[in-house]
């Protein structure tokens, strides 16, 4: 017999409770449906005090079932997400700085680029380290340093942006620059945003 199958003892039930309790499978549907319902409407409240609500809603609606309109999970996922798109920047830029042909000014404007995004790395790694301690400091000074990290990483990406402002530079090369950094710098405002939401719902 085929183990996925169900048993007919299984099936006469399921039978029974749909032809004999249909409202209770309805309001069990309606019941799982409104409380997806809540985690998104608490996403897009989120997102809409965001600069990209778009963006936002589009990068973590998805996520909602798993955020269940907590404040700190949507921080926190948030900071792992922009540190793992950090991570991969920094590979990207990497990789750009060793392309043949680079003007020295290019290939200096990628290694200050590259060890400012490190920098980015370092802020979010202690800021969701930050996110999970319960000892020691105060919630409020807590909060007060990774938003001071996160404010620092965001600065970093401009400053990397910025390196790059020179008319004299090439096309490309800025435009792969900006692209990479963009996005980085993004998530980098939501997850801002989103660490300020938490520290004020407390």
């Amino acid at each position: 017999m085929d183990n996925s199958s169900l048993s007919l003892p299984a099936a006469i039930f399921i039978l029974f409770l749909f032809t004999t309790h249909p409202n209770y499978c309805l309001s069990a549907r309606k019941h799982l449906s409104s409380e997806s319902d809540t985690d998104t409407d608490f996403i897009r409240s989120s997102c809409n005090a965001t600069i990209y609500p778009d963006l936002c809603f589009a990068t973590f609606s998805s996520y909602a079932t798993e955020i269940q309109s907590d404040s700190k999970i949507l921080a926190t996922m948030s900071l792992t997400l922009a540190l793992n798109t950090t991570l991969s920047a920094s590979q990207t830029l990497t990789d750009l700085g060793k392309t043949q042909g680079l003007e020295p000014k290019e290939a200096a404007a990628l290694h200050d680029c590259v060890e400012q995004i490190s920098d980015s790395v370092d802020e979010f790694t202690r800021s969701i380290s930050e996110m999970e301690e319960t000892q020691g400091k105060s919630f409020a000074f807590r909060m007060s340093d990774v938003e001071t990290w996160v404010s620092a990483a965001l600065t970093d990406e401009d400053t990397c942006i910025d390196g790059f402002s020179e008319n004299a530079m090439d096309a490309d090369v800025k435009a792969a620059v900006a692209t990479v950094i963009e996005k980085v710098a993004q998530l980098t405002s939501i997850s801002l945003a989103f660490v300020n939401q938490y520290a004020g719902s407390k």
